[in-house]
């Protein structure tokens, strides 16, 4: 993996067969509150027995599937997202669509949320390729989200590159063996 710039340049994507962009913070930014969706989250575990007093909403989402709240908690999370996604701001980078090559949305937010901002942004026509939290059984960092984006457009991960806002973005480019821009 290779850290290739940061995205702030000139936007040149050439030499790689697809690019891969996280959603928010990159191509939108979200107007989710998340303490309430934190709030919510709580209020889930703790209305099924569960103590989650002082945890942050990623562990949570991280013990959702031992204790049979996950899909639960997706729907929690998704009204938020998606909401969020209604009301979305629509970022500079966004402006860089179309490309040339088969373009994708890796994000830790899900599908819906990302689909939903995409159309508000009118970027849904340039998007081959949409993998959310919820698309597959893991998220980012786990490489395998990112993989599935770039299988469905039809490119090994040695020919894709990924553009994130994010440390967690960075290590999921790593793990799969995918070179990384910085936005």
């Amino acid at each position: 993996m290779t850290v290739v710039g940061d995205g702030d340049a000139a936007a040149d994507y050439g030499g790689y067969d697809a690019v891969v962009f996280d959603l928010d913070g990159t191509l939108v930014r979200l107007a989710v509150d998340w303490d309430a969706a934190a709030s919510d989250a709580v209020a889930l575990f703790e209305r099924h027995g569960h103590d989650a007093a002082g945890a942050g909403l990623w562990d949570l989402l991280e013990r959702a599937d031992d204790v049979g709240l996950r899909s639960e908690l997706e729907a929690v999370l998704a009204e938020h997202e998606t909401s969020g996604a209604a009301a979305s701001e629509r970022l500079a980078h966004a402006d860089h669509l179309p490309l040339s090559v088969p373009t994708g949305v890796c994000s830790l937010n899900c599908e819906a949320a990302c689909r939903t901002a995409l159309e508000r942004h009118d970027l849904a026509d340039h998007v081959a390729s949409v993998v959310g939290r919820d698309s597959v059984p893991t998220y980012k960092p786990d490489p395998a989200p990112l993989l599935a984006t770039l299988d469905d457009l039809g490119v090994v991960p040695d020919r894709g590159l990924f553009v994130g806002d994010s440390e967690r973005d960075a290590v999921t480019a790593e793990r799969a063996g995918v070179d990384f821009r910085w936005v």
